[in-house]
């Protein structure tokens, strides 16, 4: 029943106005030094560029919540229809809500949800993205399924600060304790979403002298750093299931090669369109729903070609 509200809203998303005049709409992403949140971006600019009436403003926050918060009020000064925001820390966000719902410029964000999509949006704001829950969840019970219920794990976790990192990480935890999934995690370390910490964290595993048969990464970049490691060290990639998030190109790419048997498929790309239509509906004053969920989808080396770009 969840996935069949979370599809239903998706389908009834968003019906764009016809728009008279350019109508501007800024962008505040994370960081621009990110495969998955380029692909974002460029979801927002094909949307934008689709409607053909539509001036996009962006800027790198540069994993700087106070550099964000800061492009965000000079969005505001400069007038601009409407916001989008890649929040940078989810529970960092309420200067920013309070800042547009004060100004009367209506906000969406993306991907990463703001701490007060619990607590209660003003309404002037709205959230596009995927329920985190399904992400982890999807990619442990994959792992353990290849691992006959058995083994020992290690997690490659995203910024602590992240709320995606955060539900990922708990997901895998509760799959692995079930009891028809017996997986010990013996370590688990953030990487920060990035390869080649990765891939140097794996490697310190190894060089201590720690065991597992599994890596569980939240994203498909740290997936990727770790497949070097264990190749760098004579290990053979038959030996450990290596699993991650978003199904980023490169992602796709090593599990073709082999280096990667799990990822689930974020739509980034469907996220930045919605997003991009959500603002637009917006800033012609019309009323929009507070939240447009984008279904996570499973992807092994079965299904993989139906995912490439």
């Amino acid at each position: 029943m969840k996935q069949l509200l979370i599809t239903t809203a998706l389908c009834l998303a968003v019906t764009v106005p016809a728009i008279a005049k350019d109508t501007r709409i800024a962008v505040s992403m994370t960081s621009f030094d990110n495969p998955f949140l380029t692909i974002l971006l460029n979801g927002i600019r094909t949307e934008a560029e689709r409607n053909g009436k539509v001036e996009l403003l962006t800027e790198d926050a540069q994993l700087d919540p106070s550099k964000q918060l800061n492009q965000v009020q000079n969005f505001i000064a400069n007038g601009v229809d409407a916001i989008i925001v890649n929040a940078v820390d989810g529970d960092a966000t309420a200067a920013i809500t309070k800042a547009t719902a004060e100004a009367g410029v209506p906000l969406v964000y993306v991907n990463h949800p703001p701490a007060e999509l619990d607590k209660g949006m003003p309404e002037s704001t709205a959230f596009v993205g995927s329920d985190e829950s399904q992400s982890g969840t999807m990619e442990a019970q994959a792992a353990c399924k290849l691992l006959d219920g058995k083994g020992k794990a290690v997690i490659l976790m995203g910024p602590l600060e992240n709320h995606a990192a955060l539900v990922r990480t708990k997901d895998v935890e509760d799959v692995f304790s079930k009891p028809d999934c017996n997986i010990e995690i013996v370590e688990k370390q953030t990487a920060n979403w990035n390869r080649t910490q990765a891939q140097d964290l794996v490697a310190s595993w190894l060089t201590a002298g720690i065991e597992f048969n599994a890596v569980i990464a939240n994203n498909d970049e740290m997936a990727i750093g770790a497949a070097q490691a264990l190749k760098a060290a004579g290990i053979s990639m038959d030996k450990v299931v290596v699993a991650g998030i978003d199904a980023t190109p490169d992602g796709l790419a090593a599990m073709k090669a082999g280096d990667i048997d799990i990822t689930v498929f974020q739509n980034a790309t469907k996220q930045g369109e919605v997003a991009t239509q959500a603002a637009l509906k917006m800033a012609t004053g019309e009323p929009s729903e507070k939240t447009y969920w984008v279904p996570f989808e499973l992807v092994t080396p079965d299904n993989m070609a139906s995912y490439a770009q």
